[in-house]
This record gives C-alpha cells, structure tokens and sequence, in this order.
C-alpha cells in the first residue's frame, strides 16, 4: 500500500530513535519490586499515578466520532505519529479488539443500523448472516497542546480480533487480526490477517489482507528501519517468532518471504521455561543474559486454512514461544544496529510473563548472515506476579526503559523496566473493571504517554516530569 506522505512514530522512528536504549541485564535475577515514585490513589478512581503526573481523558467508547459512527469499544494496539499539518497535533491509529462474539461497543450502533451508512466496497467482511464484524482500526487526531480530542473515526472496519500491530517508518500502521475465523466458522472470508492503515488515512482505507505476511493469531509488529524486514509474534502457547522480508521495500503488498526463528545448535527449541511437568524443556532452560545465535525457517503455504503454520513451523527446526504479543524495535545511540524487544505474556517458570531481545544480523535478510547472524536473549523473566503480571504490549521510553503493559488476572500494573533490570511501577488502574492496559505509546515530543484501558475502554493521555520517573 502506497503512503503518500511520511510520518514519524516517536518511540521507535522519529525522536526516540536517537536516545531509545536498552541494554541486556545481568544474570543475577535480582529485582525489586514496586522500585521508582509511589503512586498516588486518584480521587475519581480511574488511574493512580505519581505525585506531579496527571492524566486526560481523550476519549471513552460509546460516544459520537466525527463520521458519524459510535467509538467502537475494547481500544488495544496503538501508535502514535506526528501530524504533518499542524505541529500542535498527533495523530493516533488505535485498534479495537472485537471478536466475532463480541456485542457491545459495535461502532454501527445496538441495532447495526449505521453499518449501511459505511463506505461502499470498503469493509473487509461480514458474516453469515449479513452483519459486519466489528474490528478494525479508529484514528484519532489529539491536540497536545490543549489537551483535546480534536477528531476521530473508523479507517478500518470488518475485521476481527484486532490486538496489537506496529507503525512502520513510512508512516502507517500495521493492524494485526488475533481471531483467525474462516468461512466455516460463520465467514464470507478467511481471518487471521495484517493490514495496512495510512496514519493520515482521512476515512475508511482498502481493507486488504497482506496475506503473504502469513495466516495465524496475529499479535504485534516490529519494523527495522534499516532493512524494513518485518518482525511479528503470534499469540499462541506454542506459537513462533516470525520475520517477513518483504519483495521490495515499503510495499508490503507486492509480496516477500515468511520465515521463523531458529535457535542453532538446539532444532525445535521451546523457550517457555516451563517446569518439565509442564511439557516443556524445564525452568531456566534458557537463562537470563545468554546470547544464543539464530537461524530462520522457511516457510510454506503461509495462508493455509488448517491454521497449523506454528507447528509445521516447530516441526521444521522453529522455536516454541508462549504468547507472544507486544513487541518494539529501539536502538542505543552507540548502536551500529537496533533491536527488537518483545513479551512472552505466559512464559518463564511462573507463566508470568517473560521478555526478549532479538538483535539482527549486519546482513539481515541476505545470505552473509550465515556467517554473521542475528542473536536471541532473554532479558527478562518474572518470578512474581507482584512484580510483573503477564507482560502483553509494549513500549520505548524516551529515557530509555521498556515500558510494559500489564494483563493478569488482578490489579492491572503500567511498569517500566530499567536497563539494569529494575522494574518500577508507572500507573495502576484503579477502575473498578480492573482491564487490561494496553497500546502505550509517546506523542512526537516524547512528553505524553498515550495509553488505553481496554474496558470499559478509555484512552488516556499522562504527561509529567518523566525525568523522575525511575526515582
């Protein structure tokens, strides 16, 4: 897909790329819990914070946008990117993760009766019986400077399962579909999808499928702005880490190669760390700080209706991860190369979530990277809930840190990780839904940090001496 103008996502190509830095941590597997600012309960019982940061509402799910259709609800992935007409602006592309059962927060209202109303030929499906599918993707032009919602509406709908994704550096956002329904299951199409939305998109796009990026429970995506090779993870027990190396640069469309990750030396490695009891390869099999070199399988029949790429994938050589979701890429200024960074929200010892580096090769995508290739590393793993609850999106920092976004079953954490592996609480929910966090991204000036609460279905927008945040 074509994108007529460029568009810089801060965190991971525009300012924050020349002072995002993480480092691995070392292998004490020392942490402390709850380090940095306390936080402060909020008197209207939404977001606690620290003393001196405070929080806007941009939006809730429910009411009008600009083009006349409801704020779908459940608001996921999210990125942020400058608006070229007005420096006082941003833009954010925000998916919402509806499933095909999903029935409140329809965009097209209780009855479906507004669904009539949107673009012709532009919603990608509907189902069996007529009704659209209620994923897809709002963008939402943000007014830093007065602290409002300047508009919002649907660029992408008839999609399903929309969790995560990820900007690429020419300005667009990848939308990717976790629910990989088929025509069998009660669909005209087959789910299960990435697709593209332009960040200055000023309505409904072309819902086309980048079927070759491959057919699975699509999560995030990275982009390593050196070789625009696409990175994803999939959000499965036993899923793969994926890289797409696309035909021709910037064109996703016209087609590339899907490949998976393979540890050398260990052929169908499973990196969940699970207690052999588990039907995994036992705790700390894989340790905190070790690098381990890679290879990428090939990969056939990538769009197959079986659905049964990740274990064709294992069975061919490619690592076992458990739930990957959020992922970025960030690179250290001394860096001659970035990397990517990304959450395994079920996997460590504990099924707390675990976290991962992997670093390309100086010849990544070509066939030099045999003798030079890329590395994986984890750099994270929890061994509290306490500490860290099921990791799911994540984030660069301007000051450095990942950002994390929490998803377990209690109190839901915003938690920063520190190059030198302290972790530190950022935000609480305090809504009485106790809803996932998700979506964190920074506004071009690296001052915001936009967030969503995935129900009742909130975007925040936090501002605050960031400077201190670490204590």
């Amino acid at each position: 897909m074509s994108v007529s103008r460029r568009l810089f996502l801060q965190t991971a190509y525009g300012v924050g790329l020349s002072y995002a830095a993480f480092s691995l941590i070392g292998k004490s597997g020392a942490y402390s819990a709850n380090a940095g600012l306390p936080l402060i309960a909020d008197p209207n019982g939404l977001l606690d914070l620290p003393e001196g940061f405070s929080y806007t509402l941009v939006s809730e799910t429910g009411g009008m946008m600009s083009d006349g259709f409801f704020r779908p609800g459940r608001p996921d992935g999210m990125a942020c990117f400058a608006d070229e007409t007005d420096p006082d602006k941003c833009i954010l592309t925000r998916n919402h993760e509806m499933w095909p059962d999903t029935i409140e927060g329809s965009p097209y209202g209780e009855d479906g009766a507004l669904a009539e109303r949107f673009a012709h030929g532009k919603l990608y499906d509907r189902k069996a019986d007529g009704r659209p599918f209620l994923g897809g993707v709002t963008n939402v032009v943000y007014d830093v400077k007065n602290k409002k919602l300047e508009r919002d509406y649907l660029t992408l709908a008839g999609t399903t399962g929309n969790c995560a994704g990820g900007a690429t550096p020419w300005g667009s956002w990848l939308s990717c579909e976790e629910s990989a329904i088929l025509p069998a299951d009660g669909a005209n199409k087959s789910h299960g999808f990435v697709f593209e939305v332009p960040a200055n998109a000023q309505g409904p796009v072309d819902a086309t499928p980048l079927k070759a990026m491959g057919r699975f429970a699509h999560e995030a995506a990275a982009i390593d702005p050196d070789t625009d090779i696409v990175y994803l993870t999939e959000d499965n027990m036993t899923g793969l880490f994926y890289r797409f190396v696309p035909r021709r640069r910037k064109e996703l469309g016209r087609g590339g190669k899907l490949q998976a990750l393979m540890i050398k030396e260990q052929r169908s490695a499973d990196t969940r760390n699970w207690p052999r009891d588990w039907d995994s390869g036992g705790a700390g099999a894989f340790s905190i700080g070790e690098s381990y070199e890679v290879q990428w399988v090939d990969l056939e029949d990538v769009e197959s209706p079986a659905g049964d790429l990740a274990a064709r994938g294992y069975a061919a050589g490619a690592a076992r991860f458990c739930r990957g979701e959020g992922m970025a890429y960030g690179r250290h200024p001394d860096d001659e190369r970035g990397s990517i960074y990304f959450n395994c929200t079920q996997g460590g010892a504990l099924r707390a979530g675990q976290v991962w580096r992997y670093q390309p090769s100086a010849f990544e995508g070509r066939r030099r990277e045999r003798n030079a290739p890329g590395t994986l590393a984890l750099v994270y793993e929890s061994d509290s809930s306490d500490k860290l609850d099921m990791c799911d999106n994540l984030a660069f920092a301007p000051w450095g840190d990942l950002i994390l976004c929490e998803d377990g079953p209690g109190d839901q954490y915003l938690r920063g990780l520190a190059p030198d592996g302290r972790l530190y609480d950022i935000a609480h929910n305090a809504h009485e839904a106790k809803s996932e966090f998700c979506g964190a991204c920074f506004s071009p000036d690296g001052k915001v940090l936009f967030v969503n609460i995935q129900e009742p279905g909130f975007t925040l927008a936090i501002e605050g001496p960031w400077e201190t945040m670490r204590g």
